[in-house]
């Protein structure tokens, strides 16, 4: 495993080149980027980029869009829609083609009334989740569905039962939104086993306000974490992916990247 830091932990503060050499400047060697807007979801976008990242001395990872501006719509019953949606999503994967990252982070359809309980129809889900495992594929990067708790996947049981309908489906476990979601990320490790490929990081107190990774406020046991990563056979990045409420000055995004490394390093 490795410590590695998101791009979105900048925003909105940076744009998102400036992010990617913020954060090679804080001592990290890989990242997730995360495009802002769709003025971000271009070749040429993308191709500036990796010169800032091969500038920085960073590897990307994994690419995440800001999910309302299209995933939602990745699943709609309306063919034009969600057609429009299928071309913007697979300018993202070209996107994260020439940035040579691994991965593409999905967030997917939002619980827009979060007092519904929602039923969900499986198979017209996995269908959608199929193909777009496929088109990422084809760009060379791996679909991982990550646990949100705005999202269709707040519960561990939806990724178990999308995943028995997806054999080539992977995961990211984000450790604050399980968190948001009054649930044990242990849950949803469970779940997702060996498909695990990113890890989202975070710190937070005990009334659940989000706080920095090195923060001692904090109520994250992340040696228990990074034991457990292990145990079960993970050995990706894990991402520094904080709001830019948690913290006043960039440098201490360095000093998590710092105090997690010095733990990471402390088991292996």
């Amino acid at each position: 495993m490795e410590i590695g830091i998101s791009t979105a932990s900048f925003f909105p503060r940076l744009v998102t080149e400036d992010a990617l050499a913020a954060l090679g400047g804080l001592g990290a060697k890989v990242c997730e980027v995360f495009f802002a807007s769709f003025s971000e979801y271009t070749e040429d976008f993308a191709r500036m980029l990796k010169g800032v990242a091969d500038g920085a001395g960073v590897r990307v990872h994994s690419v995440h869009a800001l999910t309302n501006q299209f995933e939602p719509e990745l699943f709609s019953k309306g063919a034009r829609a969600r057609q429009d949606a299928f071309a913007i999503y697979e300018r993202v994967c070209a996107a994260g083609e020439i940035l040579g990252a691994d991965c593409y982070t999905f967030h997917g359809a939002t619980r827009l009334k979060p007092a519904v309980k929602y039923s969900f129809d499986y198979p017209y889900l996995a269908g959608r989740v199929n193909e777009l495992i496929d088109i990422a594929g084809a760009h060379g990067l791996t679909f991982t569905y990550e646990n949100v708790h705005w999202t269709y996947f707040s519960e561990p049981e939806y990724y178990a039962s999308l995943r028995r309908l997806c054999p080539n489906l992977k995961s990211t476990l984000d450790i604050k939104q399980a968190m948001q979601a009054r649930k044990d990320y242990k849950d949803y490790l469970a779940v997702m086993g060996d498909s695990l490929r990113t890890v989202h990081l975070c710190n937070y107190d005990s009334d659940g306000k989000l706080l920095m990774p090195h923060d001692k406020a904090g109520v994250v046991d992340f040696r228990e974490l990074f034991c457990a990563l292990k145990g079960q056979g993970y050995d990706g990045p894990c991402f520094i992916e904080v709001y830019d409420r948690c913290y006043e000055d960039f440098k201490e995004i360095g000093c998590s990247l710092d105090y997690l490394g010095d733990i990471l390093t402390s088991i292996d």
